[in-house]
């Protein structure tokens, strides 16, 4: 049992209010009341789960805002009004995606259990005493509130600080609300030894209103976790024997790589490295969170089946058997009762289907010129593309593997008529949130980090991050040999590693990504070599050219998981180009609105959601 067992428990501990027609207009508030709670280590426990259950609440919106607003997902015409303005850039305060409302009751519920334990534990805030259960559960409600603050500041550009001594819904409302200054009555100061000599209660004290942008955002968090954590998660599978369950609560890994995320978002090299190195080369059992065989081929769609902490590092827990359910098979699937108002893009079926498996070339490095594909492979990352994160369908009815091997072949080999013949009528949905699901289970765990996310960050960590040796040097060979066949790991190894593209037979040879002085430009559909760009001597052309086959093999690996929009992001701002992201978004927009959405996104300002103006 999950989160929904114990919340079942949670409700004797929580109280729940309406705040209707206020700001935030939250439809419920996690209240905590100190004075009734906390007898026993269980009351603890599930206010903790209680904590994991409105970080559910906010999947949806991750997922939509992640990637809706970037260039793999598109609206269909089942859309609803807040999907269409989500894709239309238009946003408003009613906006269900848009809404801050489910960030801070995540954030005010963190505040409450944070001060609970700092009161009735204050151990947790002495870095000398025996780490316990309570430093663990200290750990998680830090992480919990910090992810909150991250993904929120990367949406809205800039975010309410919110004391801990705000702790409801209400109290963050009336503090936003404020001129400037709000007046919070009771102020608690607590110290390491103890809250009975430390509390001043109904102590007035005047709260000036903070805005966080994402880089203070990044600074206040990262510095809290690395100076105040203890430890992260408690470990329940000693008492139920389930180990799935260190993987649906935030964790030591977790912390790493949200902190690793973090630092590389600001551009930090070397701490994201210092935090992304002890996940990909995990020492413990089984060196989990390698990539081997164990998702190789076929299996790669395990990873969406079933939790297995050899690839899951953090996943968001849902279960139908226990009333804890999401929409997305409803956004994504074209079967009744299903809404399927989401597909995916051209471009992200294109990215998987002009991907090319046992290639070979003629190539000739005297005059490039010359090179020549004297076979052509097979197209398309059956793996992960067609079955894996979307369908083909004609009137409900999946394609036939024949039909789909045909209808690439048949491109590939330049016979367009009956290529188009065998899609006509077809609909794209997206899959990757309905392998192992039926018609009504709604309930498709959302992985926050996973075993090959981290790989392919530690890539792009290793394209740019610059070595002081006797003379500067770059390690971009090690960010291929992680996308291509993991041969950066120690030959020596018991287990043999794969790579991001070699565990879907695609890492090999010339299949894999290249940075090399000559970089070819192929045909996509035929794979015939139609130019070509000389980088000798161009150190940043290749970093940039490398940086483009990282994120198109992410969008291969990790589609439709909420992060595309603020790799766009990351990759824009290293460039100082807003136009990288501007055209590659504005691609997907009909022709008539595709240079307004361009001219829109050149503006930075408008990557953001802005609600706090």
């Amino acid at each position: 049992m999950k989160y929904s067992a114990i919340i079942l428990t949670v409700l004797t501990a929580l109280l729940f209010a309406s705040s209707c027609e206020k700001f935030f207009d939250p439809d419920e508030e996690l209240n905590i009341t100190e004075d009734k709670m906390y007898d026993d280590w269980y009351e603890y426990r599930s206010t903790e789960m209680g904590l994991y259950g409105l970080q559910q609440d906010l999947v949806e919106q991750l997922i939509v805002l992640g990637e809706l607003r970037a260039d793999l997902l598109t609206i269909t015409e089942n859309a609803d009004a807040d999907l269409v303005d989500i894709y239309n850039f238009t946003f408003t305060k009613n906006n269900k995606y848009a809404s801050p409302t489910n960030f801070f009751k995540l954030i005010s519920a963190c505040n409450s259990f944070i001060r609970v334990l700092k009161e009735k534990h204050p151990e947790v805030m002495d870095p000398e005493s025996p780490v316990t259960n309570y430093d663990r559960l200290y750990g998680e409600a830090l992480c919990m509130r910090s992810w909150a603050y991250f993904n929120a500041a990367r949406i809205y550009g800039r975010v309410p600080f919110i004391y801990e001594s705000l702790v409801t819904v209400d109290e963050i409302e009336q503090y936003v609300n404020s001129p400037g200054t709000f007046i919070d009555s009771i102020y608690i100061t607590y110290d390491k030894d103890g809250y009975h000599n430390d509390t001043l209660y109904n102590y007035p004290i005047t709260l000036e209103k903070k805005y966080y942008d994402l880089d203070m955002v990044i600074d206040t968090c990262t510095r809290q976790l690395e100076k105040e954590v203890k430890a992260v998660g408690v470990n329940h599978y000693i008492n139920n024997d389930d180990r799935t369950w260190e993987t649906t609560i935030w964790n030591s890994w977790a912390m790493h790589a949200l902190l690793g995320v973090m630092y590389l978002t600001r551009g930090d090299y070397v701490k994201a490295q210092e935090h992304f190195y002890p996940i990909m080369y995990n020492p413990t059992e089984e060196r989990r969170y390698q990539l081997d065989g164990a998702f190789a081929g076929l299996g790669w769609r395990n990873i969406f089946l079933n939790i297995d902490n050899r690839e899951h590092i953090y996943t968001i827990w849902f279960d139908k058997a226990y009333f804890q359910q999401n929409q997305l098979q409803s956004l994504f699937e074209i079967w009744p009762p299903h809404q399927y108002m989401l597909k995916p893009t051209r471009w992200a079926i294109t990215n998987w289907e002009t991907v090319w498996r046992g290639q070979s070339m003629n190539e000739n490095l005297n005059n490039p010129s010359l090179s020549v594909m004297t076979f052509s492979g097979i197209p398309s990352d059956f793996y992960r593309g067609i079955g894996g994160s979307y369908l083909y369908l004609r009137n409900g009815i999946p394609i036939t593997d024949l039909e789909y091997e045909n209808m690439i072949l048949l491109r590939r080999d330049g016979d367009l008529r009956n290529a188009y013949s065998i899609m006509d009528g077809m609909d794209t949905v997206v899959y990757k949130y309905s392998i192992g699901k039926s018609r009504y289970d709604e309930d498709a765990n959302f992985m926050v980090y996973r075993a090959a996310g981290i790989h392919l960050y530690m890539a792009e960590v290793y394209t740019w991050w610059v070595f002081e040796r006797p003379l500067p040097s770059t390690f971009t060979s090690m960010a291929v040999d992680i996308v291509n066949d993991g041969s950066n790991y120690d030959p020596r190894a018991s287990r043999l590693q794969m790579g991001v593209r070699g565990r879907v037979g695609l890492g090999s040879g010339i299949d894999g990504i290249r940075i090399s002085n000559i970089s070819y430009i192929h045909d996509p559909f035929s794979n015939k070599i139609i130019g070509y760009i000389d980088m000798t001597g161009n150190l940043l052309a290749k970093q940039l050219s490398l940086e483009d086959q990282i994120l198109d093999e992410k969008a291969r690996e990790l589609a439709f998981e909420g992060e595309r929009f603020y790799d766009l992001m990351r990759a824009a701002k290293r460039r100082n180009d807003p136009s990288y992201l501007a055209k590659k978004v504005a691609a997907k927009y009909p022709e008539g609105k595709r240079e307004q959405i361009y001219n829109y996104l050149l503006d930075p300002q408008n990557w953001y959601i802005n609600f706090f103006q």
